[in-house]
């Protein structure tokens, strides 16, 4: 039987126009948000209940739910924990949230950058002291040192402030 999903309820509607209002009949397209929010009306527990089981605020629980952001994967395992859900159930089929947990679980890919960027930062602070000390009159060298200097903190600086 075909079903067309409803973006603005959730809803499966199937071509009698019944609504499949089960859980079960419709985690493949549901969105993070609305399975959050499912399991923790099912589990009779508040926002608040949750936030104060997983050590967040009731306004990260809403923002949860209505996919304003996604949680880390460590508190997508604390809800599936409290909610006796799988994990397989409450991810299968949200292409955002798993590519969101990707992007924020990819640990070495983000220390390479990091590293990279503290060497680069490093030699171009020891180039800019051994240029500086040869050539003083060569003011367009020291001003081109200088802003690669500055630009390389900058870096070193956005990749160490997006790791927190």
């Amino acid at each position: 039987m075909t079903k067309i999903f409803c973006g603005c309820t959730g809803y499966l509607i199937d071509k009698s126009g019944e609504i499949c209002d089960s859980a079960e009949e419709r985690t493949d397209v549901m969105e993070i948000g609305v399975k959050l929010k499912e399991a923790r009306i099912k589990s009779g527990l508040t926002q608040e209940n949750v936030a104060e089981k997983i050590q967040v605020s009731r306004q990260t629980i809403s923002n949860w739910e209505n996919e304003k952001s996604f949680p880390d994967i460590v508190n997508v395992i604390k809800l599936s924990d409290l909610y006796n859900i799988s994990l397989d159930q409450l991810l299968k089929g949200d292409e955002a949230m798993i590519e969101h947990l990707e992007k924020s679980t990819n640990i070495v890919k983000s220390n390479e950058k990091l590293i990279a960027a503290i060497i680069a930062n490093v030699l171009l602070m020891i180039l800019f002291i051994l240029f500086n000390g040869l050539i003083i009159e060569n003011h367009y060298l020291i001003m081109g040192s200088s802003i690669l200097g500055i630009t390389a903190t900058c870096m070193l600086f956005y990749q160490i402030i997006k790791k927190l």
